[in-house]
């Protein structure tokens, strides 16, 4: 059985992650930086970390066969004030130097890096086409937080077959995007955000967690892939689509972009922005989507207990 330790296993996409290897086999070990936990199942267990400190279980480490690491700093829990700002880069840049140089040093088995980066690598559409994964970074927050990231992750190829997916928007149940859109369509009203004309590159949770496997089992995989689906949308298209699965009438309230501007601040640049992303290179290399479009996506989630 092979062992695949997991940071930020305790999240959203950590949790799905953890379901799918865990039926499949694996052996998991989460890292936390919070209290160690005693799991019900034999094929998980928990293990301390803690990049601000420089500490981490070493024993654990030497165990692993491979490693996903998908700890940050939430990037819409929070305005971006300042500090909030040094905290969402720091978690990603410096928590990415710490493991990989901890992997590097007492985890000699370890011969798999997943890492995950975002879509925010990439700036606003330019008329050309989709961003592909040779594209740039943008000059911006999230750019340059994303550019510097991923070159952290990037270290870990001298020893590793090294992976990183640029995480789109994730929908699912629990978290992420899809419970703040639900909650005014629930209520029978439809915010457009701006001109609700802007691309929104996303990806179901499943489906992430399944490209995860994927890169995790194929060994021809290595290098950058944007993790959306091959379908993107609108954000009127989002919004219509939820209250159509949903059902019932549903009043279309606009929310101007000044407005935003001032209730997010710089946050409101990422909501605004239409980015268009291509699924075509993960899809190249054999991943096929179980929800490639939107409503079939959207009813899945909603079907789930």
């Amino acid at each position: 059985m092979e062992t695949i330790g997991i940071t930020g296993g305790t999240g959203f996409v950590g949790q799905h992650l953890i379901k799918l290897l865990t039926e499949k086999g694996y052996k998991v070990i989460i890292f936390t930086t919070g209290s160690l936990k005693k799991s019900s199942e034999n094929q998980v267990a928990y293990a301390s970390w803690d990049p601000k400190s420089a500490a981490i279980d070493e024993d654990a480490l030497k165990g692993l066969d491979a490693m996903v690491h998908l700890a940050g700093a939430g990037i819409a829990d929070k305005r971006w004030k300042p500090k909030r700002k040094l905290e969402i880069t720091n978690s990603r840049v410096k928590g990415t130097e710490f493991i990989v140089g901890q992997l590097k040093a007492h985890a000699r088995n370890c011969t798999t890096f997943i890492a995950a980066s975002a879509t925010g690598f990439y700036g606003p559409d330019n008329g050309r086409k989709p961003f592909t994964e040779d594209a740039t970074a943008y000059n911006d927050f999230l750019g340059n937080t994303c550019r510097l990231w991923e070159e952290q992750s990037f270290k870990a190829a001298s020893f590793a077959r090294t992976v990183i997916l640029r995480f789109g928007i994730v929908l699912g149940k629990e978290s992420g995007a899809f419970p703040k859109f639900m909650q005014p369509i629930s209520m029978g009203v439809m915010p457009i955000l701006g001109s609700g004309g802007q691309i929104m590159s996303w990806i179901e949770v499943d489906d992430l967690a399944r490209m995860i496997v994927f890169a995790l089992e194929n060994e021809k995989v290595h290098g950058i892939y944007n993790a959306v689906a091959p379908h993107f949308n609108s954000l009127w298209q989002l919004m219509h689509t939820l209250a159509k699965v949903k059902g019932g009438a549903r009043i279309p309230f606009h929310v101007p972009s000044a407005l935003l501007k001032i209730l997010l601040g710089e946050m409101s640049v990422e909501i605004l922005k239409s980015c268009t992303v291509s699924a075509h290179k993960i899809i190249d290399a054999g991943f096929t989507f179980q929800y490639p479009e939107l409503e079939g996506a959207i009813k899945t989630i909603l079907n789930k207990n």
